[in-house]
């Protein structure tokens, strides 16, 4: 027997369906390699064990900066000006939180945008041998690996589980 290595794509129409089916994968002893969908899926996440994304820590981080940037900006301003106040005093505390305000919205921004780019896993569309057209319209794509002498086997249970999968070549993509 021959005992390469390959990958099937199982596409199933809803997302629960392809959560049972990973959960039912793991429990048999498959290895689940990559999920595709057309949209982000709460239950194949949960299916998944992804964890949350930390990208919220970098907006608290941002705001955080600047609120006492722009509390200390306002703060720096009025003292490194001479004013004529007309005996109220320079630093008014209350108006500055206006300015911290703005900063914590704008530096929150910041934080936010670094984190999503820092954070990212853009896709490499050339590094994904198994992708399937379907996966990015109306079908959730779950890629799991197999040896080839176990490729019938897999075919049957993912069948079972409610999945159409395609035929496709060792080399990925749909025939």
């Amino acid at each position: 027997m021959n005992s390469g290595h390959t990958q099937l794509t199982a596409l199933f129409a809803d997302d629960s369906r392809a959560a049972k089916a990973i959960l039912t994968l793991r429990d048999t002893g498959w290895s689940v390699a990559d999920v595709r969908g057309p949209i982000p899926s709460e239950a194949i996440s949960k299916a998944l064990g992804v964890k949350k994304s930390m990208v919220g820590w970098f907006t608290l981080l941002g705001g955080f900066i600047g609120f006492f940037l722009g509390y200390f900006l306002a703060v720096f301003t009025a003292t490194r000006w001479d004013l004529m106040v007309s005996g109220k005093p320079v630093l008014s505390y209350v108006p500055f939180f206006i300015v911290g305000f703005e900063f914590t919205i704008l530096f929150a921004v910041f934080g936010n945008v670094l984190g999503l780019i820092l954070l990212a896993r853009l896709p490499a569309y050339q590094d994904l041998p198994h992708r399937v057209t379907r996966c990015s319209s109306d079908r959730f794509g779950v890629v799991v690996d197999c040896d080839l002498d176990k490729e019938n086997e897999l075919r049957a249970i993912l069948t079972q589980l409610g999945a159409e999968v395609p035929e496709q070549s060792a080399t990925g993509g749909e025939s």
